[in-house]
């Protein structure tokens, strides 16, 4: 069953223009048939259409269901957009079919991209929610600043992959079950030394991703697995 989101289906019962279009002229859904919705707050309903609009599609709420989070834990990763941000949306689409609750683009001293279309990689989240059935949908961050994120940063633990050859930890071995976690993934030239220094200072924990040199897109979709499948 197709997955439609509808954020404001409390005070209106109507799929939005552009849901009701793929409701009723791609899907080709009719009256009477059932729909699955979700406000990407966790509730899932159940519905049945009353009134096939292509514009605005009518529907009445049979049931809803609160759904229970595949990990219990929160998954935050802050990230340097890639030059290509082809590549960027890549790692946003395939992280949110994976599981994560939280993204921030990361404005860094290496960084080579420093202005997003956020409405597109929001497009792409709710994309990918609505492909992998989850009615949880992440949130997108404004593009902040390295030394503002990593200084307000709450997470119970955090960490910082970078390449530099200094004593690091396999991210493995780092997970702790039901802890919310921050994990920064660097620009293709990698984070600045004095940024991996403030870090380190602010209690951030130095991590590796395995043997080889990630692209930072990998990296990205890397550590989110990771910590996911530990939490499992």
């Amino acid at each position: 069953m197709y997955l439609f989101y509808t954020p404001d289906i409390e005070e209106s019962h109507f799929l939005s223009e552009e849901e009701s279009a793929h409701c009723v002229r791609v899907l080709r859904y009719q009256r009477g048939d059932e729909i699955l919705l979700t406000d990407g707050l966790g509730t899932t309903y159940y519905a049945r259409i009353t009134n096939p609009h292509p514009k605005h599609c009518e529907f009445e709420v049979l049931r809803s269901e609160k759904q229970t989070k595949h990990h219990h834990f929160h998954l935050h990763i802050a990230i340097a957009p890639t030059k290509n941000i082809e590549r960027l949306e890549w790692m946003i689409e395939k992280c949110t079919e994976i599981g994560i609750d939280e993204i921030t683009p990361l404005l860094c001293h290496f960084s080579e991209r420093k202005q997003l279309r956020e409405d597109r990689l929001k497009k792409i989240i709710l994309s990918a929610a609505k492909q992998s059935l989850n009615p949880y949908l992440p949130k997108l961050n404004s593009l902040t600043d390295f030394k503002t994120l990593v200084q307000q940063a709450q997470e119970e633990d955090k960490f910082i992959a970078h390449c530099y050859k200094n004593e690091k930890h396999l991210l493995k071995d780092m997970i702790h079950r039901g802890k919310s976690v921050l994990i920064l993934i660097g620009p293709e030239g990698d984070f600045s030394e004095p940024e991996i220094e403030d870090a380190l200072r602010l209690g951030f924990v130095p991590i590796s991703l395995g043997e080889s040199r990630l692209r930072t897109e990998t990296a990205g979709v890397v550590a989110c697995h990771t910590a996911v499948l530990m939490n499992e």
